[in-house]
């Protein structure tokens, strides 16, 4: 029972760490300052509840229904972290280079994005490819699609837990900024961004190993 607990709490930490490093929320502050800054501090909150309630809900649409999903396209769990794990490899590499990443956030272009009414600003760019790009979802299928439903509901529960501090980030945007500074969340970024890469060659050497028989 101390075995299948601790189980439990090794799957759930990688997890947390996993998808807490690609959502990386840290980053995705000063774009929901910049889409957000002609709102008044309601209208900020409306905005962010939006968007990270949408973000939680396309990847749990895509972490239940990965089953049927693999079964319909005839995609394999092995196939699904090889390219998993490359993807969030190169997600990885780009933040500790520095560089904004092409596969998990679209370039804003190098006009200021401007500010968007009602519910589009929450769906794009902050709900996806933000919090829910390509890079998330696919981490977040892979770590659910071969468990049982207990581990399907810690995947489900611990990005619910980073939406809420998402959220919580995106309402102190403005003071987390000030304090932190620039420097700070890049070193930040940078971090995450190891850790993203030395999740990716896991998934990859994990899907290989299976893909082969190794």
């Amino acid at each position: 029972m101390m075995s299948l607990f601790d189980n439990y709490i090794a799957f759930a930490t990688t997890v947390f760490m996993g998808l807490l490093a690609i959502v990386n929320p840290i980053s995705a502050i000063p774009v929901f300052l910049e889409l957000t800054s002609y709102m008044d501090r309601k209208a900020k909150r409306n905005i962010a509840t939006k968007s990270v309630l949408i973000a939680f809900c396309i990847i749990l649409v895509f972490s239940v229904a990965g089953k049927l999903i693999f079964h319909v396209f005839g995609i394999t769990l092995a196939a699904l972290r090889v390219t998993g794990g490359i993807l969030v490899f190169l997600i990885g590499y780009e933040m500790v280079r520095g560089k904004e990443s092409k596969v998990q956030h679209e370039k804003l272009g190098d006009q200021p994005v401007k500010a968007d009414q009602g519910i589009s600003v929450a769906i794009t760019p902050l709900a996806m490819p933000l919090l829910a790009g390509p890079g998330t979802i696919t981490t977040s299928m892979s770590y659910s699609a071969a468990k049982d439903l207990t581990h399907l509901a810690i995947v489900i529960i611990i990005y619910a837990a980073i939406c809420y501090i998402t959220y919580l980030l995106f309402i102190a945007g403005e003071r987390i900024v000030k304090v932190l500074g620039t420097n700070v969340m890049m070193v930040i970024t940078k971090m995450m961004g190891l850790i993203l890469a030395v999740i990716g060659v896991q998934m990859l050497a994990l899907g290989i190993k299976e893909l082969f028989n190794l």
